[in-house]
């Protein structure tokens, strides 16, 4: 695997609507307030507070420190707008896949249907697979998440039903317990993009 050395800072990536990059602190109100929709936060757990919304991005910003990978601010290039996140992650548990890179993302809810979150999702996985050197990278949600489950396939990402599985950070018997896991490889990954 190769990892960007840590002393250089991970590249800006810029799409044809979009630009992925590091978090500001004038984020930080536009992203607590996605978070604080529960429209936007249907298949999480719970909203967050203003406090746990800013604990979000300062968790975010070491990753990237600390491993030169994560979840990039998204902003649009015609407005400036923030519209929530986009990248790479740690899952943070233990799991039948894991270790594993994941490709997530939270885009307020003025910005879906546009295609936006596949448009950024391309650009991460482009990056992951070329300057992190993964070899495969993961996603997953709740099966009633069809929105980012259509995503996840417009990317190629394949689930297969055996991978599924109960969600450890939450109880038994909790409505979003079931996950669906869906997987694309760096070789299926370059045969769609070539």
């Amino acid at each position: 695997m190769v990892v960007q050395p840590m002393d250089q800072p991970p590249p800006e990536l810029r799409t044809e609507r979009l630009v992925l990059r590091r978090w500001r602190d004038a984020d930080r109100e536009p992203y607590a307030a996605l978070n604080a929709d529960p429209e936007v936060m249907e298949h999480l757990p719970s909203v967050l507070s203003r406090s746990e919304s800013d604990a979000h991005v300062a968790s975010m910003e070491h990753a990237w420190d600390a491993r030169g990978y994560g979840l990039w601010a998204t902003e649009r290039t015609d407005t400036g707008e923030l519209i929530g996140f986009v990248g790479c992650n740690d899952p943070g548990f233990e799991g039948s896949f894991t270790p594993a890179v994941e490709v997530g993302w939270r885009l307020a809810r003025p910005h879906w249907g546009e295609g936006f979150a596949t448009e950024a999702a391309t650009a991460t996985l482009d990056d992951a697979f070329r300057r992190l050197g993964r070899e495969e990278i993961v996603s997953f949600t709740t099966p009633r998440n069809v929105r980012s489950q259509a995503v996840m396939q417009r990317l190629g990402m394949q689930r297969d039903p055996a991978d599924d599985f109960d969600h450890p950070r939450l109880p038994e018997g909790h409505r979003l317990r079931r996950h669906w896991l869906y997987r694309v490889t760096e070789a299926d990954w370059n045969a769609r993009r070539a």
